[in-house]
């Protein structure tokens, strides 16, 4: 399967700048279904891990206010290629995707 991560990287002059979206329904637990009339319970990213190499350079603690399908862009310093840069992210149901990308 693949990863419901997409990501971009660039590095130039010493700055790493990670752009990813995650695709993700991200329920807010306010919307009701058209068919039933039901809520639709919340279903959303709650943590998102962002490592290079080993260190982290990025933690997120997302609640249901986050849009659906979340865009996510960040830049640190200190990568050089070859090195790799691993996003992970945990929804409120326990699953769980993750994708690894070498600079270039």
């Amino acid at each position: 399967m693949a990863s419901s991560i997409r990501t971009r990287i660039h590095h130039h002059n010493g700055v790493t700048t990670v752009s990813a979206i995650i695709r993700h329904p991200m329920e807010t637990g306010f919307e009701h279904d058209p068919e039933s009339g039901m809520i639709i319970p919340a279903y959303f990213i709650e943590e998102v891990i962002c490592r290079h190499n080993d260190t982290v350079v990025l933690r997120c603690d997302w609640s249901r206010a986050v849009s659906r399908n979340p865009y996510l862009e960040f830049a640190f310093t200190g990568a050089k290629p070859g090195d790799s840069v691993h996003i992970r992210w945990l929804d409120s149901e326990g699953i769980t995707d993750s994708t690894e990308v070498v600079i270039t």
